[in-house]
């Protein structure tokens, strides 16, 4: 458990770390404990997952405004979850995780299925798009989790290939 703790709360490059500047200053000036991080995780992937159900609950409602409110707040319940992981890691720490070289391509297409689903919920007023929208959310959100395991994409693409063939 201390070994994932210094990983996540950057502690093991930090007597190796000598660099300057902004960033560094406001992540070491905003750490928090680390059981408040845990605590600060857990309330807000709480919250992200009440969210998710909060739209479930609203598949319910008259097939217009269905999908709309479906989307808000199954795309509301996304953000807050991958906003829970900036408490492990700090939020500078997970934008760089975010757009290493690694997952960039899969973040850019995670954050703009986010928001278009919210324009095509919102703005648009559209459920049929809306609905092609969570579905791709979904699978672009996946694939970019996806990239946080050791090789999960590449057996995951083997698997695929191996199907198709």
């Amino acid at each position: 458990m201390d070994k994932l703790r210094k990983v996540l709360s950057n502690q093991e490059n930090r007597d190796n770390d000598s660099s300057t500047g902004i960033l560094p200053n406001v992540n070491q000036m905003s750490t928090l404990e680390w059981s408040t991080r845990i605590k600060g995780f857990i309330a807000c992937f709480v919250i992200g997952i009440l969210f998710s159900l909060m739209g479930a609950t609203a598949l319910v409602l008259p097939l217009k405004r269905r999908m709309a409110v479906f989307g808000i707040f199954y795309t509301l319940g996304n953000i807050t979850s991958l906003l829970s992981t900036c408490f492990l890691m700090g939020p500078v720490k997970q934008i760089k995780k975010m757009f290493s070289s690694s997952r960039i391509i899969a973040t850019i297409v995670a954050l703009a299925m986010i928001v278009l689903t919210l324009v095509a919920a919102i703005g648009m007023k559209n459920a049929p798009l809306t609905f092609l929208c969570i579905i791709f959310q979904f699978l672009a959100l996946t694939w970019y989790s996806l990239s946080y395991i050791p090789y999960a994409r590449e057996a995951i693409k083997s698997s695929m290939s191996t199907i198709m063939a």
